[in-house]
């Protein structure tokens, strides 16, 4: 058997057929929305890799300290025989984790992107001859078919990525994982935590404006791919913190009363002035939270670690 496999399960058109259906239902909404996912083309992804690197941004360095402190105690615990990352993108993080299991026959990637997955599974096989990586292009948010590789499992989710998700996404989402596990495996989960409303806000609008630029980049994705006509600069980036619901709100605020024309779905969105539009909701939690979250989707917590700073928390839950 091949040391790299890959395998798709998304249709060749389902991401164009995703990013319509998506920009049609959120654009005529109120109020107007897109999904943060469609932030990630290449130069997006490339903007995202500055984020990490500034100065204001700390869920990236705080869980890679978790990471680098804890893998080996993780591994023990999971005792995993195959390591499933949802969401793996670069697959960069999780070298951590893969260091750290030396029982560990098998690796599976699952994203989107197939350029991705193909460049971090081909480096991944170079560098441990006895790993087997099995790659997944599919989306992760619906129905997921893992292929038959040894257990335990440990499905991990990492980056704070579920804070993306609304509650009742993020319900559906953890019922979804809590469907794939066998008695033994285990679901590794990264949440970002409340903190000061100003250092959440300002991870989100950084000083160097690269954030800004990461935002109004969805909107160069709806020019390329749908034939759209906004313009970037007609729009400035908000960035809010909601104490009520406990999470931030990215939006990209117009300046001018505008009309977009978007012909790929023959579709014309006004704007009025100062309208915004939410391009990310990104959710902060509590660990009381996140073990009643896991509970109610039939998983039980059981390990909690966090940054020396206890801004970000990595969880073990096993199937309860």
């Amino acid at each position: 058997m091949s040391p790299f496999l890959l395998t798709r399960t998304l249709p060749e058109d389902a991401t164009g057929a995703a990013l319509r259906a998506d920009v049609l239902e959120g654009l005529t909404g109120t109020p107007k929305t897109l999904p943060p996912k469609w932030f990630y083309d290449a130069h997006g992804s490339e903007l995202f890799e500055r984020i990490t690197e500034l100065p204001e941004y700390y869920p990236t360095r705080a869980e890679r300290e978790i990471l680098l402190a804890r893998a080996p105690e993780i591994a023990a615990v999971a005792g995993a025989r195959t390591l499933v990352e949802l969401g793996s993108g670069s697959s960069d993080k999780t070298r951590h984790l893969l260091d750290a299991m030396p029982g560990l026959r098998a690796y599976v990637p699952v994203d989107v992107s197939e350029s991705a997955l193909r460049q971090a599974g081909e480096a991944l096989v170079a560098e441990r001859p006895g790993l087997l990586v099995h790659a997944l292009i599919a989306d992760f948010t619906h129905e997921l078919v893992l292929p038959g590789l040894p257990g335990p499992r440990l499905v991990a989710f990492l980056g704070g990525t579920i804070g993306n998700l609304l509650p009742d996404g993020r319900a559906a989402f953890l019922a979804s994982v809590r469907a794939l596990l066998s008695p033994g495996d285990a679901l590794l989960l990264g949440t970002d935590l409340v903190k000061d409303p100003a250092v959440l806000v300002a991870a989100y609008d950084d000083a160097a404006g690269v954030t800004a630029r990461f935002d109004k980049n969805v909107l160069s994705v709806l020019n390329r791919e749908l034939g759209a006509d906004f313009d970037p600069d007609a729009f400035d980036h908000v960035a809010r913190w909601d104490s009520e619901r406990e999470w931030i709100e990215m939006r990209l605020r117009a300046r001018a009363a505008q009309t977009v024309k978007i012909p790929a779905l023959d579709l014309a969105v006004d704007f009025a002035a100062g309208e915004e539009l939410r391009t990310e909701v990104s959710a902060k939690f509590r660990e009381n939270g996140v073990r009643a979250e896991l509970a109610a989707a039939g998983l039980e917590l059981r390990r909690w670690w966090t940054d020396r700073e206890k801004r970000f928390a990595l969880s073990l839950s096993v199937a309860g």
